[in-house]
């Protein structure tokens, strides 16, 4: 069984990793303060309702929330009251294939997902809601299962900045197919990816589809500037991060930047299109932008969606 992300020869040394952590921390946390906990409590709701109490029938009540049984007890109607169940699961499903361990301005995706997890599992914990990680790539590199604090969720950073994965290629099927494995209720999962799927669309189509029939769950894309524009360069020696695959391309030639762009442009529209018929949303960051306005944007269509 998957267990917890490790360091490996290249993770950075424990003195740095803490201050990663910490600068993560603070970032985060006055972003959680002063916006994101309260955008958070309006934008989700609970796994259903609870019971709450029994109180005297008052007029409009609903007819079908009498209590029967202490009604007839009592000698008069009782209405039984019930509440928003406020606490959620959180899942934060990470892609940390090969193609999402670079980045070509001021930070790589994988640091971008660690100040992106921090902040929604901040504003989680906040609320009550219980937060786990499941780092993928073609296959479940690590999963840790859902507790409540702070402490946890530095740990969950913390496993981000120094995980290692085994594998360097991407298939989410099988990280989808285990977390609706181990979740026992309703969660909200967050999926983390370039979406770099190659030949593995269609599984993956299917294994959303079946994750969505049960849960919540919201499409976080990471893009960088270089995965839409070929530099004009000249000769440019390219590798295949997942393959190792190398290739010379000649950047001068207006079509071979027009076929790239066209390639990159094709597969986002593919991808969209999947999301929007399995009923997933989707957030789009960039590794050069602050991911605080996709991030408010999305709170926000979910607040109007709930108030419709």
């Amino acid at each position: 069984m998957p267990t917890s992300a490790s360091a490996g020869s290249t993770a950075p040394a424990t003195a740095e990793l803490l201050r990663q952590v910490r600068r993560v921390e603070l970032k985060t946390r006055r972003l959680v303060d002063s916006r994101f906990s309260g955008e958070y409590l309006s934008s989700f709701k609970g796994q259903g309702i609870e019971f709450a109490e029994v109180r005297p029938y008052q007029p409009g009540d609903e007819v079908r929330s009498i209590d029967w049984n202490v009604t007839a007890r009592l000698r008069e109607p009782f209405v039984k009251r019930y509440v928003e169940e406020r606490e959620l699961s959180v899942l934060f499903i990470v892609d940390l294939s090969a193609s999402d361990r670079w980045g070509t301005r001021t930070r790589l995706k994988s640091q971008l997902v660690a100040e992106v997890v921090a902040t929604l599992a901040m504003s989680a914990v906040r609320n009550n809601d219980r937060v786990a990680m499941l780092i993928a790539t073609d296959r479940v590199e690590s999963f840790t299962p859902p507790r409540k604090g702070r402490r946890h969720v530095l740990r969950l950073v913390r496993d981000l900045l120094v995980s290692e994965p085994i594998s360097r290629g991407t298939d989410l099927s099988p990280a989808l197919t285990y977390a609706q494995r181990v979740l026992a209720h309703r969660a909200l999962v967050f999926l983390f990816s370039d979406f770099e799927l190659g030949n593995r669309w269609d599984s993956f189509g299917k294994a959303l589809v079946r994750l969505r029939a049960r849960h919540d769950v919201v499409a976080c894309r990471l893009t960088d500037p270089g995965d839409f524009d070929l530099p004009r360069v000249g000769l440019l020696r390219l590798v295949d991060p997942e393959t190792g695959r190398r290739l010379v391309v000649n950047t001068s030639a207006r079509t071979t930047r027009e076929r790239y762009a066209d390639l990159r442009t094709r597969e986002q529209a593919r991808a969209r299109r999947l999301f929007t018929s399995a009923g997933v949303d989707e957030i789009v960051f960039r590794t050069d932008l602050p991911y605080t306005p996709p991030l408010m944007a999305f709170f926000r269509r979910r607040e109007r969606r709930r108030g419709r």
